[in-house]
């Protein structure tokens, strides 16, 4: 096999035909190289190589159309069927002198990540994914071009039927796609999944999405063996009637390449039966498809059975939240999941839910309710005005889903009041979003409309008042709360005196100290001394955050006598000692310290409970910061302000653990290369390399020829 091997692999660059195929695929990888990374930034070659992979289509069969159709019609096969070397070596080391071809300009995009590197934040283990399912994808079109090369002694023959083979893999997922999710009829369903046998491009883009699928690796193994072993049938069958054999070995054959079709079958099916845990992992920096922590407590936690429903064919879903629904039902007993064709079944929403929901959408049904999730919540978009278009930036499939279980299976749904009419603050929707990820409902509350606030009241919002309250809506809040009632309570930058607003912290012990923070410590704040990172102290609330950040610019202190029995104070955001607050603010950029500001260190944020005279507990979280739970806060530090203000949530609706998962985001840091470094990657890789290549097979090519 080795000299095979070797006497193919110097056939093809003694010849043109490599170093054209080497040099036709460093010029088309080069080139989409220079325009997605180096000029658009993308921080990833998967985009590269999923661009590029329709080029096998036409340089693949060039490449194999000769590999045994020629020696097929120069007679000299002869030597191969009566060689008395096992027909199993020969295909293999033909194959491998193919495979060596391709694993040049592959091992090419190998290197380019490590160039990529310096251009900022970089998804490692997306791009090697995606290079190795490349190519496979490619070794698996080499091997069908080899076979459909030894079934013809012409060259022109075998150079289309590869073509064909090759485009119809390429463009099966749509075929396949279009009869699974169109076709009403149980025969066209299976038709569509045994088209989907020979997509060859899906499993690739899988590879390329982040996911390191074991069943897409296994496929293109699989498939590549199952065709050289077919291969090796049709020359170990021309080999036996050369020997004056016949109907024997014809027999043989057939029933061998059964048996290897059969074999392959169950070996891909098998893996259908593995978890997905085991099976799939996830590369990508920001853990995108995993499951959270939180997630994985809250469904161990489960005890009642859940349906959900998937309005889609089996198989022809969204296939990143399909992983996600079957890692939850890898995860928990009491997850059943069931595809819903709406081409077979159009109605069965009715039975749940007036209003259709779209194609990919979940029904999740309990004993106690049920409830719809929206595919069109699964991710979320927002406007890129440089091209006035939605881009995706989040995906939401995790928390969307796992705020349903945990609505379908809790008793009560707890109502929050946010107090209106004092120019709060309004949240933003990521955090109202959270609020109903939590299954807490919401309302605006004006208080000039009520004698109290309701009794159904699980907690109130106080989100940075611009205006002070009137003694009457005062006296509302502080009878609710001594009642036991809750509150989150977000202090303000409003000029003036809020001596009413004051008179609530009052009801807890606290007191706002003059000025606005001003941190010293360098590892306490971010370029400007007012935009500080604080220490997050370790509780219950803050374990969501271990290991990370939370911004909070432009924050007052908060000061308290932790010394009364009746009142509990736990620090949850602090200072460091060297901080200080500076009473009077002329100029933002002006960080001195003057004589009348106030020495810390300071409390940003705390819990406090109060016992009430009827024997409950007034239970809150008061944050000296109106910035803090604000999207631009929470872009700072990603998803931490957020799951601050969920756990604050979670713990006043008093809620076991927190199921608000928050939004995964998409969006990746653009990388940034000098215009300098563009250009000159731009001259060697789209220009000097694939002249190179182009240079050596034609000077080796006519050398060959004056001999």
């Amino acid at each position: 096999m080795r000299a095979i091997y070797k006497r193919e692999l110097k056939s093809y660059f003694y010849s043109f035909t490599g170093w054209l195929f080497v040099a036709v695929n460093l010029f088309v990888m080069g080139l989409y190289f220079i325009v997605y990374n180096m000029l658009m930034g993308y921080p990833t070659i998967a985009y590269v190589l999923q661009s590029i992979v329709f080029t096998f289509i036409v340089t693949i069969p060039i490449l194999t159309m000769r590999t045994l159709s020629e020696e097929r019609k120069n007679k000299t096969d002869q030597l191969i069927l009566t060689a008395p070397v096992p027909v199993g070596r020969i295909v293999l080391g033909k194959y491998l002198a193919l495979a060596t071809v391709l694993l040049l300009p592959t091992a090419f995009m190998g290197i380019l990540p490590i160039f990529l590197m310096q251009g900022g934040e970089f998804q490692m283990g997306i791009s090697y994914a995606s290079v190795l399912g490349f190519y496979l994808y490619g070794c698996l079109a080499l091997a069908i071009g080899l076979f459909l090369s030894s079934l013809t002694e012409s060259v022109v023959i075998a150079a289309v039927l590869s073509f064909g083979a090759l485009f119809v893999g390429y463009i099966m997922p749509g075929i396949s796609n279009l009869l699974t999710t169109t076709g009403t009829s149980a025969v066209t369903t299976a038709i569509g999944k045994v088209l989907s046998c020979f997509d060859m491009v899906s499993r690739f883009d899988t590879l390329s999405s982040g996911y390191f699928e074991l069943e897409a690796v296994v496929y293109y193994l699989t498939a590549i063996g199952l065709a050289l072993f077919c291969t090796a049938q049709v020359i170990q069958k021309r080999r036996y009637n050369v020997s004056g054999g016949g109907f024997k070995l014809g027999a043989y054959s057939v029933s061998g390449i059964l048996l290897a079709i059969v074999l392959t079958v169950a070996v891909n099916l098998g893996l259908n039966y593995v978890p997905e845990q085991y099976s799939s992992f996830d590369l990508t920096e920001n853990r995108l498809y995993e499951l959270t922590q939180e997630t994985k407590d809250f469904l161990a936690g489960m005890t009642e059975d859940i349906t959900i429903y998937v309005l889609a064919e089996e198989g022809a879903g969204d296939p990143d939240f399909s992983k996600t629904l079957e890692r939850m039902a890898d995860q928990s007993g009491h997850i059943t999941l069931k595809y819903v064709s709406p081409a077979k079944n159009p109605n069965f929403y009715k039975s749940y839910t007036d209003a259709q929901p779209s194609s990919g959408s979940l029904i999740v049904e309990g004993e106690r309710r049920s409830t719809v999730v929206d595919y069109g919540d699964i991710y979320t978009y927002e406007m890129d005005y440089s091209t006035y278009s939605y881009q995706t930036t989040g995906y939401d499939g995790e928390g969307q889903t796992v705020s349903a279980l945990a609505y379908v299976t809790t008793e009560d749904m707890p109502v929050f009041y946010t107090i209106g009419g004092h120019g709060e603050l309004e949240l933003e929707e990521k955090f109202l979003n959270t609020i109903t990820k939590e299954n807490v409902a919401y309302e605006t509350l004006m208080l000039h409309t009520v004698d109290e606030i309701p009794e159904d009241a699980q907690g109130v919002i106080l989100n940075a008042p611009t205006g002070d309250y009137t003694e009457e809506d005062t006296d509302k809040i502080i009878a609710y709360l001594q009642k036991g009632g809750n509150a989150l309570i977000v202090s303000t930058m409003a000029e003036g005196e809020m001596t009413n607003f004051k008179r609530i912290l009052d009801f807890y012990g606290i007191s706002e100290v003059d000025g606005t923070i001003v941190e010293q410590d360098r590892n306490y704040y971010y370029q400007n001394p007012y935009y500080l990172f604080p220490e997050i102290a370790s509780t219950e609330v803050t374990a969501s955050l271990a290991d990370g950040l939370v911004f909070a610019p432009f924050s007052k202190g908060l000061s308290y006598d932790d010394t009364t029995d009746e009142i509990h104070y736990t620090p949850l955001l602090t200072t460091s000692n060297s901080a200080f607050s500076k009473t009077d603010i002329t100029d933002n950029s002006d960080f001195s310290k003057g004589a009348q500001d106030v020495d810390g260190p300071f409390t940003v944020s705390l819990e406090v409970e109060k016992s009430t005279e009827d024997g409950g507990d007034s239970h809150a979280f008061v944050v000296g910061g109106e910035s803090l739970f604000t999207s631009l806060a929470d872009d700072m530090a990603p998803g931490n302000n957020v799951k601050l203000f969920s756990s604050m949530i979670s713990v006043l609706a008093d809620h076991e653990s927190s199921v608000a998962i928050p939004v995964k985001s998409l969006s990746m840091p653009n990388l940034i290369f000098k215009a300098q470094t563009a250009y000159i990657a731009a001259v060697l890789c789209v220009i000097v390399i694939p002249l190179a290549a182009l240079a050596a097979g034609l000077v080796i090519w006519l050398k060959r020829r004056r001999r």
